[in-house]
């Protein structure tokens, strides 16, 4: 006798488990449930065996081959076009079904004896027997009643509970005759429950049930393939066999060292090459794979554990499944429930919450709670926080979802009943998200005032006015075209404190948001005054007699983003001579290739028009970049130098803030206008928060992430950056390429290097003990300093990425130049190190 093994299912319920192989070949006891089917086929003399594929088919076949290993003639019959159904993909090998044979699926696990199933049918002379079981809860199956001698009399399709009319299911075996596969048609999808049984109940074709005793478990969802795991282990089931019972309910695999001071309860099974550590315990009901390492004093409870798996010293593991490949950090918790899917990444101490699944490479950071599936993007973070923000995938890391969490958790940091406001640039995602967070603040009792789509220097001037608690600004990341980033505001309209982004980040991975009361839950009020407010600051810190009567001509490009719908209006007010370029909305962000082509764009226009200069707005009115009336950009260091120098030619004997890695070309100008340079750390908050504890600055920040004007507001203004320039060019009768000429010469060059998150702090740690005291400085990163001359090198980790950069900055370009190359090679030297020593 023939069997027909159906192979074809992609197993959507069982992800992530079938993520990468089909659903037959997802592992039960260390084999794949399929092995356990063809070991049973064996057992009851049938050895011929035909394969039905469809989805990821050549991982059975690869698996199986011709099955001589496994005492089997097998044969494959892939569906590649479509699946054809239980029924079409049989109906579809017809020519090799000459007499009775076998159907078998290829999700469950049973130990039936099929040789009286088939001694029954054709006992009954039977055209089609379904093998039956009893069952306590048949509503997920097809319900059968038959009468005395067995023939079928009824059956339904996976029952509502009233229609429950037996316990006895389909248990997807039959047994049939080659004459019922005339009843199907050709190369069209059919199913065996639904098409050809009703068809032959009907034309009284005699079909029969016969009813089973063994055990038998359809795996067709995680809840049931842990089940079937732990009653097979349990029960001591004869498809546990290919491992040695060492002793009572304890299988151990060939080859596998366990070390002496390790509790193992029984039942438990221990796959081959197996290496467990000292103190491990083990309690009843686990099953671990070939190949795996557990680590000393490792706590594992009723884990399933597949092949190749590395676990970490003291990690528990409660009631889990661990899919192939996945390493298991130190101190890490998998707890009840959760599925990790093949070769994922569990960082040391980090928690994966029960139920929660985890998609195929995945990589959870050191420390990071998951409280929620992660399957899209690739890492779940310890920290929700970037340098700025929270960040992500749009619509993929930031989802709708994710952002009612996010709002929720801000919002229960804060007081019932306080208001804040939401602001978003113009894309459809911001919106999708800003409606999102809205949502989880109004949940926990927070009013909202919603100032809708604005530019984010409009956002921030309005907090304090508005007497809110706070604010959030979500927009398309302006160095990253295809992601979201979320900003936070405290009340005075400063980007939010580590301290109190801990706060939210401890809300949201604990989950501990407070639920308001239906009457408590916030409100929305659109605010239509939010440009009024920023145009009554604008105009009052602004020389509007010296604007107005300006002979400045500026080309301005918007490159498609909001401050185009606001910057027109408040510079048509001084009656500026300003040509705009794309300052028409769209939804679409310009990428970073499509911001240079319009910066191209823009120096001709310069040119063209004769204008004193152009500028490009960019990050939804934070950042700029100037062209000069040559039509040459000015960027980076040199904007950053240029804006000083037109600044504290007008304030004198003032401060300015920069951060820690600006160009000492800062020091020089200052130096000349009697003024003193702050340095800061390299985040936004930090130049926000230093502007604002010294009353006497007068411009921070950098060409890199724009420039504050603290009078007006706490955070970055390109938009009031344009008008100030407008105004200090007339006052001072200067053009930007002579003030760009007489900025100092200094060689300043940065260079990226990797560094895994585990050894930057050891890298550090190295700069500082390899450096006298008095040749550093830590205010962020290690900076050190060259004795002979005004120059030094910065060692300083990326805060959001794996980098280390390394900059070097001296009036001798051949010293930078040394310098960067001898710091470049002495990281990486100790980076390979270092990565060598953790490995």
């Amino acid at each position: 006798m023939r069997a027909v093994l159906m192979a074809g299912g992609s197993g959507t319920r069982l992800r992530p488990l079938t993520c990468d192989s089909p659903k037959p070949m997802v592992s039960i006891l260390n084999r794949p449930i399929a092995e356990h089917i063809i070991h049973l086929l064996r057992q009851n003399d049938i050895t011929e065996i035909i394969a039905t594929l469809h989805y990821l088919p050549d991982a059975l076949r690869d698996y199986f081959q011709d099955g001589s290993e496994f005492g089997v003639k097998m044969i494959y019959a892939v569906e590649e076009d479509q699946p054809l159904g239980t029924a079409g993909c049989v109906k579809n090998i017809e020519e090799l079904l000459r007499e009775t044979f076998l159907v078998i699926s290829g999700d469950s696990v049973t130990d039936f004896d099929l040789r009286q199933a088939i001694e029954f049918h054709r006992s009954r002379a039977s055209k089609a027997t379904i093998v039956l079981a009893r069952v306590p809860n048949p509503l997920e199956f097809g319900v059968v009643i038959t009468n005395e001698a067995g023939q079928i009399q009824r059956f339904l399709e996976k029952p509502s509970t009233s229609e429950v009319f037996s316990d006895t299911v389909n248990t997807g075996i039959y047994i049939l005759e080659p004459e019922v596969l005339d009843y199907l048609p050709t190369e069209q999808s059919s199913d065996f429950s639904q098409d050809l049984f009703p068809m032959l109940l009907d034309k009284q074709v005699p079909i029969y049930g016969y009813v089973a005793d063994g055990y038998w478990c359809d795996v067709g969802n995680l809840e049931t393939y842990r089940a079937a795991q732990y009653d097979t282990l349990a029960n001591h089931r004869p498809i546990a066999a290919g491992y040695t019972e060492r002793s009572p309910g304890i299988w151990i695999g060939a080859e596998t060292v366990i070390d002496p001071s390790a509790k193992i309860e029984s039942p438990a099974l221990i796959g081959s090459q197996c290496r467990i550590g000292p103190r491990v315990v083990i309690e009843g009901g686990t099953i671990i794979g070939d190949h795996v390492t557990i680590g000393a004093d490792a706590d594992l409870k009723r884990p399933i554990i597949w092949n190749g798996c590395i676990v970490g010293d003291e990690a528990h593991l409660r009631g889990c499944v661990v899919a192939r490949g996945v390493q298991v950090d130190r101190r890490a918790h998998v707890l009840e429930g959760a599925v990790v899917g093949p070769l994922c990444s569990i960082g040391e101490e980090a928690r994966i919450s029960p139920y929660v699944r985890v998609w195929p490479n995945k990589n959870i950071e050191a420390g990071a709670i998951l409280n929620s599936n992660l399957i899209w993007g690739y890492t779940a973070h310890r920290n929700l926080f970037g340098q700025r923000g929270v960040a992500g995938l749009a619509n993929v890391e930031i989802i709708p979802e994710f952002a009612v969490k996010l709002g929720a958790a801000f919002g229960s940091t804060l007081k019932p009943g306080a208001q804040v406001t939401v602001s978003r640039d113009q894309r459809p995602v911001s919106r999708m998200v800003s409606r999102s967070i809205m949502s989880g603040l109004m949940s926990v009792g927070i009013h909202i005032q919603d100032l809708e789509s604005t530019a984010i220097p409009v956002a921030r001037s309005v907090v304090p006015v508005l007497d809110v608690a706070g604010g959030i600004h979500i927009r398309v990341d302006p160095r990253r075209s295809n992601r979201i980033l979320i900003e936070f505001f405290d009340e005075k309209g400063i980007n939010l404190s580590k301290t109190a982004e801990k706060k939210i980040e401890g809300a949201f991975f604990k989950e501990d948001f407070r639920r308001a009361a239906m009457a408590e839950i916030g409100n929305i009020v659109e605010v239509n005054q939010a440009i009024e407010i920023y145009s009554r600051g604008f105009a009052k810190e602004i020389n509007a007699e010296a604007v107005e009567h300006s002979s400045t001509k500026v080309v301005i490009d918007y490159a498609y983003a909001v401050s185009g719908a606001v910057l027109p209006q408040l510079l048509a007010k001084f009656g500026c001579d300003a040509v705009v370029l794309n300052a028409s909305l769209t939804q679409k962000a310009p990428t970073s290739q499509d911001r240079e082509t319009l910066l191209n764009q823009l120096g001709h226009v310069v040119e063209a028009l004769r204008a004193n200069f152009g500028v490009q707005v960019a990050a939804n009115g934070e950042l700029l970049v100037l062209v000069d009336e040559a039509g040459d950009t000015i960027r980076g260091e040199t904007l950053t130098a240029l804006m000083v120098d037109v600044m504290l030619s007008a304030h004198p004997r003032s401060h300015v803030v920069v951060p820690v890695h600006a160009s000492s070309a800062v020091e020089t100008i200052a130096y000349r206008h009697d003024s003193h340079v702050i340095r800061t750390k390299d985040n936004p908050t930090a130049l926000m928060e230093a502007c604002y504890q010294h009353p006497n600055t007068i411009l921070g920040g950098s060409g890199e992430m724009g420039f504050i004007f603290p009078q007006l507001h706490p955070g970055f203004d390109a938009m009031f950056c344009i008008a100030k320039l407008i105004e200090m060019l007339q006052l001072q009768e200067r053009s930007l390429g002579e003030i760009r000429a007489n900025c100092p010469r200094i060689a300043h060059r940065t260079y990226k290097v990797r560094c895994p998150w585990k050894v930057k702090g050891a890298l550090m740690r190295h700069m500082v003990e390899t450096h006298a005291n008095d040749r550093i400085e830590l205010i962020d990163g290690v900076k050190i300093f060259n004795a002979q001359h005004d120059s030094w090198v910065l060692i300083l980790p990326d805060a959001s990425e794996p980098l280390i950069h390394i900059y070097a900055n001296s009036e001798n370009r051949s010293w930078v130049d040394e310098t960067l190359r001898e710091y470049k090679a002495h990281v990486q030297n100790f980076v390979a190190q270092e990565a060598g020593r953790i490995d």
